[in-house]
């Protein structure tokens, strides 16, 4: 009797929480790629399944298109104008058939820079009604490169100062743009939701401002906030979730107009839908509907 017993595929390795918190650790504070992709081998159990877990780990631009370029509802371009020191880069989209002045909203990128992602999400903006910027704050550096690694290096060595002068820049030309109304709000991932939340902090012109799973300003900065807030953090996100505490201290202390989402079970980062381990559908379009509604209500 001949054998029919047939040789089942070995099942692709799967992405733990611990290889999310490696890759965490990584791209944010000081493994280099090197030693990170050793520690994935041997969480993974090999190099072959580390290589085959590599690509759901990291960012895949080309599936960044939510939104496509072409999509005739939304008119982008890229644009220079002056930064607190010298130009800076930009994307700026806004509706195609808007009625008039719009309400605009400072889109700032992760510690990547303004790659296809952070475009698309610009478009996506546009398209709720808003003139929308996408500034690349790695302008004074060259601009954003391509390798994601460069991109990170780059925004660690940025003067943390003059960045965020240059975001205070950006708000002020959004404000006087002659397509917007004068409103201006800011919106942050990651390293922008540190920097959104520095806006509400130190920009004049912003009226409203929101940050996902962005690092806090300190209390004494925080006390100074005079502007709406709306924070999204990931639940499972220890390092950043470290400063929620003071935080909220700080704003309750001012009587601060803020709302805190803290959504369980999901990763930093759970908004970038290029991010196979960490993108979080639900977690995403609820944070989603809840920051259109609240830049459609304060910049109104």
């Amino acid at each position: 009797m001949s054998d029919t017993t047939e040789s089942r595929p070995k099942a692709q390795p799967e992405v733990t929480q611990e290889m999310i918190d490696l890759y965490d650790e990584y791209t944010h504070l000081t493994l280099d790629r090197r030693r990170f992709f050793d520690h994935l081998t041997k969480v993974a159990g090999g190099t072959a399944a580390a290589y085959t877990l590599l690509p759901l780990l990291e960012s895949n631009y080309a599936q960044a298109a939510i939104l496509p370029e072409d999509d005739g509802r939304v008119v982008a371009e890229t644009i220079t104008f002056a930064g607190a020191d010298g130009d800076l880069s930009g994307y700026l989209a806004r509706p195609a058939a808007a009625p008039g002045k719009l309400p605009a909203v400072l889109v700032i990128h992760e510690n990547r820079g303004l790659n296809p992602h952070i475009q698309d999400v610009t478009r996506r903006i546009a398209l709720e009604g808003f003139v929308a910027l996408g500034v690349d704050f790695l302008s004074p550096a060259g601009g954003t490169p391509d390798d994601q690694d460069k991109a990170r290096e780059m925004i660690r060595a940025l003067d943390p100062a003059a960045t965020v002068n240059n975001g205070v820049a950006a708000v002020s030309f959004l404000a006087g743009h002659e397509a917007s109304t004068g409103k201006v709000g800011s919106i942050g991932f990651c390293w922008g939701g540190a920097m959104s939340n520095q806006m509400a902090v130190n920009a004049p012109d912003i009226a409203a401002s929101v940050a996902y799973y962005g690092r806090q300003p300190s209390a004494e900065q925080a006390t100074t906030i005079k502007v709406p807030l709306l924070l999204h953090y990931a639940g499972n996100d220890e390092r950043i979730n470290a400063g929620i505490p003071d935080f909220k201290a700080a704003l309750d202390s001012i009587k601060a107009d803020y709302q805190i989402y803290i959504y369980g079970g999901v990763n930093h980062a759970f908004n970038n839908d290029t991010n196979a381990a960490r993108y979080n559908k639900a977690a995403a379009e609820q944070a989603w509907q809840r920051t259109i509604f609240f830049l459609k209500t304060h910049l109104s």
